[in-house]
């Protein structure tokens, strides 16, 4: 088999016109062996079989029924050299110009399992990578002469940056890059010895990491590059890889509770395990990327990027009551980094069972007492489900009992909490929904070929008062279902922020020694609307904590879009549209008075300030100053909230303790009153529940 490698000839001249494409390659061939130490890497047999039968699978058994054609050979050509550079800090705009010409051949390649220019691409990309990490290694050796008080600037927006035109525009841009690295170090008060250590080490780490990349590394790249253009939950698993049946990894284990997922060279938060230790420390959210991670309260912190997301998830598991640090970037506060302790420590089961509480509040001149059901996720006990044995573990069981114990406790209305709900078993989806409705149909399920429906077919009511379901941005598809139903029969109120969009349904199927998960259904409401991508919208909206263009069924490429289907037959309850307005007035009006939704505007105002940013200085007294202005307008918000709320100020952002979990407590305290306001109006416009 034919073996060639793409290398840009501007390390050996930086003016050069485009050469025919034959003697092009050959030149390709020549620059790599001169300038790079590692062979020439080339597809196995073993890949090129395996590359057929995904290809074959994927067109046959997808639920889009998409065909490997010129539009797809496109996408998967754009998707794979945004993974190989997503920041175009490595390809030349003459790069781009010659590999351009190549963007339609996977559409008759890929069936034949012809890889090979998959593979020139690759070794372009490590010879551009092994030049870059070279350059910067040899600039740290004398990194005290450069210039941190220019008035250059960084563009971090990806979409906004060009391909550079040439090697020595890309050593400009390399430059830029290590002066930023050493302004945040400087920021982050190391020392100068400590800074030149710190750069050897990560930047050597990472140059050994990449001369270790082999064949399959390359093969399982590419060819993820294929499934994720058909959608971002389809992806190939190698016999190496965890037969886990989602990709994301789970750390619930003996771990910090969070679900992790490759964004390019970093390890991004995906979501967090209620009730974890990362979500009970209120340190880490999703959207924060990891870029270290050290063992213990003292730990050297290891540098992650470019890792494979498998090597870091074995640096964060750990034994339970042992701490790891992770220093990440956090959501939405671009150009800064943080570096934060977990305590490991088992998610524990009945932490993560429904669970209930009541709170009495005053509304006019009476005292109104709500009940309140959080669900964590939607689990079942299968094994004693298929037993036989009635009083199984479910949520749809615990939740049976513990509204047999608000009933008797007399609550006048009821909020089912799905906050950061990631879903769960579609059944408890369904049979949860069946409590608070007369029987009929609950969701639709779409393949391919048919559309068939979940039914609720017990006609009996847990449940028959007000109700409120709260949900948020990590509330995902078995809660999406669920508030989806509740709101298509007008059975309650959907309060909260815009769903996650996870409307589509996975298989894994073997193929060969690997697996491959594709998704095969999408789901739809009774009402037709999918929940994919748009989500579920609430009836009235509060504030959102999560910024929508870092977590969501929105912010991954290629993610299946919204749609309709036809509706299914069933019996509603009356309207509450009517209710909505008077609602919504009441809601704010009480909000632009509230210490807490004030603090928790501001606060949010300034993160999305600091996120909308695309560029940084690379002036370290603008930078400092800067930070400076941040901190000092953060803490003018955590004080006036606290002095509102009858509290001492503090002296530091190191005291303070309100992050996420603080956010939603604010958010529930609203929730409830929304209850208090939803209970009198229902009665006074007669709704009977």
């Amino acid at each position: 088999m034919r073996k060639t490698q793409f290398c840009n000839p501007a390390p050996l001249s930086g003016k050069w016109r485009i050469l025919p494409l034959g003697v092009f390659l050959l030149f390709f061939v020549f620059c790599a062996t001169v300038f790079s130490n590692q062979a020439v890497l080339a597809p196995e047999t073993t890949h090129m079989v395996q590359c057929v039968r995904i290809v074959a699978s994927l067109e046959r058994d997808h639920y889009l029924g998409k065909q490997l054609d010129k539009i797809l050979s496109t996408q998967i050509f754009d998707r794979y050299i945004t993974l190989l550079d997503p920041s175009r800090h490595l390809f030349t705009q003459k790069d781009m110009d010659q590999l351009n010409a190549f963007r339609y051949r996977f559409e008759k390649d890929l069936k034949k399992g012809n890889l090979s220019f998959a593979y020139d691409i690759y070794n372009l990309y490590y010879l551009r990578a092994t030049q870059r990490l070279e350059y910067i290694q040899h600039a740290i050796k004398t990194w005290k002469k450069l210039d941190l008080h220019t008035q250059d600037s960084l563009i971090i927006d990806n979409k906004n940056r060009s391909w550079q035109q040439s090697l020595e525009d890309l050593q400009g841009l390399w430059k830029k890059e290590l002066i930023n690295h050493i302004i945040t170090l400087q920021l982050d008060d190391q020392e100068p010895a400590d800074i030149t250590d710190t750069l050897e080490k990560i930047y050597g780490s990472r140059l050994n990491r990449l001369s270790q990349t082999n064949t399959n590394d390359v093969f399982l790249l590419f060819m993820n590059s294929v499934t994720e253009s058909f959608d971002p939950h389809t992806q190939y698993f190698p016999p190496r890889v965890s037969e886990d049946f989602d990709i994301h990894m789970s750390l619930s284990l003996e771990g910090i509770g969070a679900v992790l997922q490759t964004e390019y060279e970093y390890t991004k938060v995906l979501r967090l395990i209620p009730k974890g230790p990362a979500d009970k420390s209120n340190l880490l959210m999703p959207g924060d990327k990891i870029i270290g991670v050290g063992q213990g309260k003292n730990g050297e912190i290891k540098d992650t990027i470019g890792q494979r997301i498998d090597e870091v998830v074995k640096l964060i598991r750990g034994p339970k009551n042992t701490y790891v640090r992770l220093k990440i970037i956090p959501a939405k506060k671009i150009g800064s980094t943080a570096t934060i302790s977990i305590r490991r420590d088992k998610v524990k089961l009945e932490e993560q069972a429904a669970q209930k509480k009541v709170v009495t509040l005053s509304s006019q001149s009476r005292d109104v007492r709500i009940g309140i059901i959080e669900i964590p996720n939607f689990y079942i006990d299968f094994a004693a489900y298929h037993r036989g044995e009635k009083d199984y573990k479910s949520t749809t069981n615990d939740v049976k009992k513990l509204l047999f114990e608000l009933k008797e406790e007399n609550i006048d209305g009821l909020i089912v909490d799905l906050r950061d709900n990631g879903g769960g078993s579609l059944k408890e989806a369904n049979d949860l929904t069946g409590l608070f409705l007369t029987s009929g149909p609950t969701v639709q399920i779409r393949t391919k070929n048919q559309v068939t429906q979940l039914f609720d077919e017990d006609p009996s009511i847990q449940y028959t008062g007000p109700l409120l379901v709260l949900i948020n941005r990590m509330s995902a598809s078995a809660s999406e279902i669920f508030a989806g139903a509740i709101k298509d029969y007008h059975r309650g109120l959907v309060v909260g922020t815009r769903s996650f969009g996870k409307g589509t349904v996975q298989e894994l199927k073997p193929l060969g020694d690997g697996k491959l998960k594709l998704t095969a259904a999408k789901f739809y409401r009774v009402s037709g609307e999918s929940t994919q991508h748009r989500g579920v919208l609430p009836d009235i909206s509060l504030p959102r904590i999560y910024n929508l263009e870092d977590t969501g069924e929105s912010s991954l490429e290629g993610a299946l879009l919204w749609d309709v289907i036809s509706r299914v037959r069933y019996q509603a309850y009356p309207p509450l549209d009517p209710l909505y307005d008077a609602l919504l007035q009441q809601y704010q009006q009480r909000i632009a008075q509230d210490p807490g939704m004030v603090y928790l505007n501001r606060q949010l105002e300034l993160t999305n300030r600091l996120g909308n940013e695309t560029d940084l200085s690379l002036n370290i007294e603008k930078r400092r100053q800067k930070r400076e202005l941040q901190e000092q307008a953060e803490l003018e918000i955590e004080n006036e909230y606290l002095t509102a709320s009858g509290k001492e100020p503090i002296d530091t952002l190191a005291e303070k303790d309100v992050r996420i979990n603080g956010f939603k407590e604010i958010l529930l305290k609203q929730a409830q009153r929304i209850m208090t306001d939803f209970i009198a109006l229902s009665k006074q416009q007669g709704y009977a529940w």
